[in-house]
């Protein structure tokens, strides 16, 4: 693969250490303002939005010349949803559902392959025992230093099945799917809480994202500093709308916008595939977001994406899905102690970036070998690892993207 010439954005690398997506992306969607998620009376139900999805499958079929489709399915309500709906629309396809079974990790492709079976897609699962084999290829592809990448996999199978992959992705955003993070979010603040002060609460829910000692990773040429975090959130919590509201209009304009979408489109595109995600269509992208929020999310039960569930219902297929949310997962605790320790060892005991001014080995050293590390750490560490890779990948020029990491 040719490595292009590029540079490193130090606010990039914070970001993308710090919050896990990078708002210098131009983004293939369309940003948000506070004014588009202000509730709306009379907006599409759940048999509205499920026509509006069907239209939007209908159309793609019919100029899709192939006989065969993919799906990437975790099991979930989006992913579910969509294939079941697929199948509504048109009876004979071929459907080929792709799952992934981590090494070490809740292993939820047995429910995968039922929903599948419901639905007469044929189900192939990657296996994977090591995650971030093939850590250099994908991060050659996206050109971004990303670790959590099971995205390429799941392009790589479907680049041997059809010239299409279909996603779920947009039901989390759009509908109130990050259920984990809203009752930790409201109970940390109140209405009388400061934008500021929620603005805090907002990163202290993103427990996965963040160390407590995050300003410490960094060395003199990143030039961290929170008030450029808080500042990059500050208006979506410094508006008219209800705390929850303030949270769903943060999540649009952050990982969907700025990691996940440009993502899945860069693979899609060096695997010369094309990629449909039915549920962001712009009907839904335009009315999703003005929907209220006791119409998206049940606080007392603490379930989310409501009118994607009444469409599995109104279906039959409802008991399909868990009301928790699901996806592709991997136990990281487990990847770091098999393969994440060793590799972390190798690149970052040795590191470029730490050589060049961006990170504090300091840091490293102090929690590299911890016999308990947290799983906020390894996350972290992870992150350190891609940017590594990247480093050498696109500055340094010294490494291959074939590499394996084995």
């Amino acid at each position: 693969m040719e490595i292009h010439n590029l540079s490193v954005n130090p606010s990039s690398i914070v970001n993308i250490l710090t919050l896990r997506y990078d708002p210098s992306i131009t983004p293939n969607l369309p940003r948000k303002t506070w004014e588009d998620f202000v509730p709306t009376n009379n907006l599409h139900n759940s048999k509205i939005i499920e026509g509006l999805i069907c239209d939007s499958i209908q159309k793609k079929l019919k100029a899709f010349d192939g006989k065969k489709i993919s799906i990437a399915l975790s099991g979930g309500v989006d992913s579910t949803l969509v294939l079941s709906l697929i199948r509504k629309v048109d009876p004979d396809i071929d459907i080929h559902a792709i799952s992934i079974k981590f090494a070490n990790s809740v292993d939820e492709t047995n429910d995968a392959a039922k929903i599948a079976d419901t639905f007469n897609a044929e189900h192939h699962i990657v296996n994977l025992e090591n995650y971030l084999s093939e850590l250099p290829r994908a991060i050659s592809m996206i050109k971004m230093p990303f670790w959590d990448l099971h995205w390429y996999y799941v392009v790589k199978t479907s680049s041997t099945l059809s010239k299409i992959l279909i996603s779920g992705d947009g039901g989390d955003e759009l509908y109130g799917g990050y259920t984990f993070r809203y009752k930790k979010f409201l109970s940390l603040t109140s209405d009388n809480s400061t934008p500021m002060e929620k603005v805090l609460a907002y990163l202290e829910c993103h427990e996965r994202d963040r160390v407590p000692d995050q300003e410490k990773i960094f060395n003199h040429k990143s030039n961290f500093s929170w008030e450029s975090i808080h500042k990059l959130l500050f208006p979506y919590f410094d508006n008219k709308l209800s705390r929850l509201e303030q949270v769903f209009l943060a999540d649009y304009n952050g990982k969907l916008l700025y990691n996940f979408n440009p993502i899945n489109t860069r693979i899609i595109k060096e695997f010369n595939m094309e990629l449909f995600t039915p549920i962001l269509n712009d009907e839904l992208i335009s009315s999703g977001p003005h929907m209220k929020q006791s119409e998206k999310y049940d606080e007392i039960n603490d379930i989310g994406k409501l009118p994607l569930r009444g469409i599995l219902e109104n279906n039959g297929y409802d008991s399909l899905v868990g009301k928790q949310k699901l996806g592709f997962n991997v136990n990281t605790i487990n990847l770091w102690k098999n393969h994440g320790h060793n590799l972390c060892k190798e690149f970052l005991n040795d590191s470029r970036i730490v050589k060049d001014g961006w990170i504090n080995d300091d840091w490293i050293q102090k929690y590299i070998d911890s016999s308990e590390l947290d799983v906020k750490y390894v996350n972290k560490f992870f992150g350190l690892l891609a940017f590594e890779i990247w480093y050498r990948l696109f500055i340094t020029k010294e490494m291959n993207s074939n590499t394996n990491l084995n």
